[in-house]
C-alpha cells in the first residue's frame, strides 16, 4: 500500500485540506472522498471518534495514518490541536450548480455578497449547514474554498453547495437582501426557496445586487449600533426562516 505522504503529494495540488478531527468527521458524514488522513497519535484520534463520533470511527480506523509530528506540521499551515488532517476531493463545480439551481427547493440560499473575511466565510457555511440551506454563494474575488474558509466551516463544505458566482448568476428564487433601509424582518415570512443575499462586512450590499432584490428586509437593532457580525446577521436570519415555516432537516 502506498505510504501516506506519497498518497498525501500524490493529491495536495487539487484536494481539499480538511484541518482538525472535527473538519474530517463532518467531511466523512456527508460524504466526502477522501484518499489520506494523517494522525500524529493514531489511538488518540480514535478515542476521540468513539467519544464525540462513533458514526465514523470504522471509516477513521480505515484511513487514519500515523505520523510524526515534524511530518505532520510539515503538511498543513497551522497545526490543529488535534493533530489530525485529511485531504478531501472536492465536490464538482457542475454538481453544486445543478443542486442550486434545482427547483423547488425546500431550504433557502445564502448570498455573500463580495465578502472579504475568510473567518466570516467560514461560520456562514457552517451554519447553512445547521440549518439545511440549499447552499453557500459569494459574489466577488474571495474563494470560498480557500483553506482558511474551510477551516472556519469545520469540514461542512461537504455538507451543503458551496460555489462562487456573478451576481447575474444567481440560483432563482424571490431575493431577499438585507440591508438597514429595508423593513422589519419580523413582519415578513421568508419562503423556502428565498435566495437571502448579505452584503459586505464593510460597505454592505453592492449596487448591483441591491438593484435586483425583489424585498429589503432589515434586523432588528437598538438605535446607535452600528452593525452585526457578518455571520450573525446571518444566523438571526435563517432562524426567522426556520422558526415561520421552514424547518431544520431530522437526523
Amino acid at each position: 500500500m502506498t505510504d501516506p505522504l506519497t498518497r498525501w503529494r500524490d493529491h495536495a495540488g487539487a484536494a481539499v485540506l480538511l484541518d482538525g478531527f472535527h473538519a474530517l468527521k463532518h467531511a466523512l458524514r456527508f460524504g466526502a472522498q477522501v484518499p489520506v488522513a494523517v494522525t500524529t497519535d493514531r489511538q488518540a484520534a480514535l478515542a476521540l471518534a468513539g467519544e464525540l463520533a462513533e458514526d465514523v470511527r470504522d471509516a477513521l480506523d480505515e484511513l487514519l495514518k500515523e505520523v510524526s509530528a515534524e511530518t505532520y506540521a510539515s503538511l498543513v499551515p497551522r497545526p490543529h490541536p488535534t493533530g489530525v488532517a485529511a485531504l478531501a476531493v472536492r465536490p464538482s463545480r457542475e454538481a453544486n450548480l445543478r443542486t442550486l439551481a434545482r427547483t423547488p427547493r425546500t431550504a433557502p440560499v445564502v448570498v455573500l455578497d463580495n465578502p472579504r473575511n475568510l473567518g466570516n466565510a467560514g461560520a456562514v457555511i457552517r451554519l447553512a449547514a445547521g440549518f439545511g440551506a440549499t447552499g453557500v454563494v459569494t459574489t466577488g474575488t474571495l474563494d470560498p474554498w480557500h483553506p482558511t474558509v474551510v477551516r472556519g466551516g469545520a469540514g461542512l463544505h461537504f455538507a451543503t453547495a458551496v460555489e462562487r458566482l456573478g451576481v447575474d448568476e444567481l440560483p432563482a428564487g424571490p431575493l431577499f437582501a438585507l440591508d438597514p433601509e429595508g423593513e422589519d424582518i419580523r413582519g415578513s415570512r421568508l419562503p423556502d426557496d428565498a435566495v437571502l443575499a448579505f452584503g459586505s462586512e464593510r460597505s454592505g450590499l453592492s449596487a448591483e445586487l441591491r438593484a435586483r432584490a425583489d424585498h429589503l428586509l432589515a434586523l432588528p437593532m437598538r438605535p446607535q449600533v452600528s452593525s452585526y457580525n457578518l455571520a450573525t446577521s446571518v444566523a438571526m436570519t435563517l432562524y426567522h426562516w426556520s422558526a415561520t415555516g421552514g424547518a431544520v432537516p431530522a437526523p
